[in-house]
C-alpha cells in the first residue's frame, strides 16, 4: 500500500475510533457535504500564549460589530475606534512620522520611519491598500497596516484612502490605485514600487495589478496579498473558519458580490477575480501571500498561490497556525511581529534599489 494511502487509512481509523468512543458520528451526503454533531475544538497548541489570551477577547469584541448591512456610519465609527486604538498602541512600539497629502487626487497618509529610511530604500516605496470589506478602514485602518512595516523595514509607505462602497462601486478603487501608481512612476521605476494590502486590500492589490496589466502599464516590483487574494471567498475555510471562531456554520457564505462595492459587477470578470485568468496571472510580479488557519479566506489564499505558481510566478506563502483574519493588526502578538519581518524581508529581496 502506498505510504500516502496508508497514512490516510490510519488517520481514518483513528478518527473513527475517537468518534465511536463519543458514540457520535458525522454524516456524509453524496455531494461530499459533511454534517457533524456539536464539536468542542481546543485552541491551537502551536499558537503563542499571547494569541491564546487575546483570541477570546477579539471574539467578544467582534460580537459587538454592526452587521454588514448596518448603516455605513455605524460600521465606520465602530472600526475606526478599533483601529485608532491599534494605531495608538503601534506608535508606542514603532516610531514613525506621518503626514497626509493628496496624490493624483487621492487622499493618502505617508508613513516614514522616525529613524530615517534605510540606504537601500531611498529609492523604494510601498503602496498600502487597507482592509475593511471595501466599506471602512480609511485612515486608521491604513495606518494599522503601514506603521509597523514602515518602521521595521525603514521604508516609505503610502496608504491610500481609495473610494469604497456604498458611495462608489467597482472599479472606482482600481481607478484610484492606477492614478496614484501613474503619479509615482514619475519619481520611481516600477521595479522600485511594491503594493500590499490585507483583506479587501489584499483583493484590491490583485485587482489593481490585473488592471495595470490590462492597461499595458509596467507591473510593480513585488506585491503582497494578505488575508484575501485573487479569488472569491470560497473553499473549506469559508465554512470551517467561522466555526473555529465561535460563529457557527454560516447560513450564507459571504461573496464579493454581496459587498455594496461590487454591486453590478460581473463576478467572473478577471479584473474582479484575477485568479480566473491564467494569461493575466503569468504577468504578475513576485507575490507574498499571508493567511492563518482560522482565517475564512485561507482557502482562497492557498488556491491563489497554487494558480500563481502554475502560471510561473515567484511566490512566497506564509500560513500562521491558530491565527485569524487580519491577525497582524494587533502588534503585541509574536505572530504579528513575525509577519512584519516576513513582509519587510520579502520586499527587500524583490524591489530594486536603483
Amino acid at each position: 500500500m502506498p505510504t500516502s494511502r496508508f497514512l490516510c487509512v490510519v488517520a481514518a481509523s483513528l478518527f473513527s475510533t475517537a468518534i465511536s468512543a463519543q458514540d457520535t458520528a458525522p454524516s456524509v451526503k453524496p455531494d461530499a457535504t459533511v454534517t457533524s454533531p456539536a464539536l468542542s475544538i481546543p485552541y491551537s497548541s502551536f499558537a503563542s500564549p499571547e494569541a491564546r489570551a487575546l483570541f477570546p477577547k477579539l471574539l467578544a469584541e467582534g460580537s459587538k460589530a454592526p452587521p454588514i448591512d448596518a448603516p455605513i456610519e455605524q460600521s465606520r465609527a465602530f472600526y475606526d475606534r478599533l483601529n485608532s486604538d491599534r494605531v495608538t498602541r503601534m506608535q508606542k512600539m514603532y516610531a514613525v512620522r506621518i503626514h497626509s497629502e493628496k496624490i493624483a487626487g487621492v487622499s493618502a497618509d505617508v508613513v516614514l520611519p522616525a529613524q530615517g529610511l534605510a540606504k537601500e530604500n531611498e529609492h523604494r516605496v510601498l503602496i498600502n491598500l487597507h482592509g475593511g470589506a471595501f466599506l471602512w478602514g480609511a485612515h486608521s485602518g491604513g495606518l494599522v497596516e503601514a506603521i509597523p512595516v514602515a518602521s521595521v523595514g525603514r521604508i516609505k509607505v503610502i496608504t491610500l484612502d481609495y473610494r469604497q462602497g456604498p458611495e462608489h462601486t467597482f472599479p472606482a478603487a482600481s481607478d484610484d490605485v492606477e492614478a496614484v501608481y501613474r503619479a509615482l512612476l514619475k519619481q520611481y521605476k516600477p521595479q522600485q514600487i511594491g503594493i500590499y494590502g490585507c483583506s479587501a486590500g489584499g483583493i484590491l492589490t490583485g485587482e489593481s495589478v490585473a488592471r495595470l496589466i490590462t492597461d499595458k502599464l509596467p507591473v510593480p516590483g513585488a506585491i503582497g496579498t494578505f488575508c484575501g487574494s485573487l479569488l472569491d471567498i470560497e473553499g473549506d475555510s469559508a465554512f470551517v473558519a467561522p466555526v473555529l471562531n465561535g460563529q457557527g456554520v454560516p447560513a450564507h457564505r459571504l461573496t464579493l458580490v454581496d459587498l455594496p462595492y461590487f454591486h453590478g459587477a460581473n463576478p467572473r470578470d478577471p479584473l474582479v477575480q484575477p485568479g480566473l485568468s491564467p494569461t493575466l496571472l503569468a504577468k504578475f510580479p513576485p507575490t507574498l501571500l499571508i493567511t492563518g488557519t482560522r482565517d475564512m479566506t485561507m482557502s482562497s489564499v492557498l488556491a491563489s498561490q497554487q494558480l500563481l505558481d502554475k502560471a510561473g510566478v515567484k511566490t512566497e506563502l506564509r500560513v500562521w497556525e491558530g491565527m485569524w483574519h487580519s491577525f497582524f493588526s494587533d502588534p503585541e502578538l509574536p505572530e504579528s511581529q513575525d509577519a512584519y519581518r516576513v513582509i519587510v524581508t520579502f520586499f527587500r529581496m524583490h524591489l530594486r534599489q536603483h
